[in-house]
């Protein structure tokens, strides 16, 4: 069997209860089984939760977000909105929200019922921390999940809804062209500590139009952009060194940031750049490859 079954299914197909106890099955909740060797596929995992759940259900918040395309988790806990009313409770491994569900915000995702993509947002934009709900909606508009006008339509439909203030603040942060997860802690991280807001992936070019560079985010008034190096950079060294000395040789200038700076040393990121966008030089060749090796001199 390549779906979760009960013992009813099992009996159809000559199993016992004994039969479900050896090593090839594996117990999955609620009366449900699964072969060992698919039981940690969340596909299976939702499907038998699935089951046991009312028809007017739908998963949501990430495990909506999982099923839609997006990097997270779908199963820690799976999360499932049912109708106001639906006196079901929260169960183990299952965090349950009651909420309306108009027919429009419900759709079918890989067999199972899911919040629509803009509801998911929606949800996930008023439920997370900032910085989370932030990086989820970048990822979401990044990929065309949603448009940011969709987003923005719910919210306006929405003004009294339980946390629309938060999901105001997380929609005005959001940058669509962003392309990873640590570029959106990057930019916050600068945003937040009340550095004006970059711009982001702009193509920059030399005085004869030739294409140099895109940096992750750029101040273009001190023609100076940043980069996040992440686990890639090591491959591309030499094609992102040539890149980066066409853009010095062209009057830009270049800061590279690594997870250890973002993560272990952001208070010397901000005063790097903060230094230099308040200094108002432009178009000085200089680079630093690394913000908490050139803090410290």
């Amino acid at each position: 069997m390549d779906r979760p079954f009960n013992l009813a299914d099992a009996r159809r197909f000559g199993l016992t209860r004994d039969h479900l106890m050896g090593a090839s099955w594996q117990r999955l909740g609620g009366g449900f089984y699964a072969r060992r060797a698919i039981a940690d596929n969340p596909l299976v995992v939702l499907a038998a939760i699935r089951s046991r759940l009312p028809v007017a259900a739908a998963f949501s918040g990430a495990t909506a977000a999982w099923l839609h395309g997006l990097d997270l988790s779908p199963c820690d806990p799976v999360e499932v909105t049912l109708p106001i009313g639906c006196k079901i409770s929260s169960r183990a491994g299952i965090k349950v929200r009651r909420a309306g569900l108009p027919p429009g915000e419900v759709q079918m995702l890989r067999g199972l019922a899911a919040t629509s993509a803009v509801r998911t947002l929606a949800d996930l934009g008023r439920g997370l921390p900032l910085l989370e709900g932030v990086t989820v909606l970048d990822m979401a508009l990044h990929k065309h999940l949603a448009q940011p006008a969709d987003l923005q339509s719910w919210i306006e439909a929405h003004p009294r809804y339980p946390g629309i203030a938060r999901l105001r603040q997380v929609a005005g942060l959001a940058e669509p062209a962003t392309e990873s997860v640590m570029e959106t802690r990057l930019r916050l991280l600068l945003v937040l500590s009340g550095l004006p807001r970059p711009q982001v992936q702009v193509p920059l070019y030399d005085a004869g139009g030739r294409f140099l560079g895109r940096p992750d985010l750029y101040y273009p008034m001190q023609r100076l952009g940043l980069e996040y190096d992440g686990g890639t950079h090591r491959d591309s060294l030499v094609g992102d060194n040539r890149r980066q000395n066409r853009l010095l040789d062209a009057g830009y200038r270049l800061l590279r940031f690594t997870a250890a700076d973002v993560l272990s040393s952001p208070d010397a990121v901000v005063a790097l750049v903060g230094g230099l966008l308040k200094s108002g030089k432009q178009g000085l060749p200089w680079v630093s490859t690394n913000v908490a090796f050139n803090a410290r001199g």
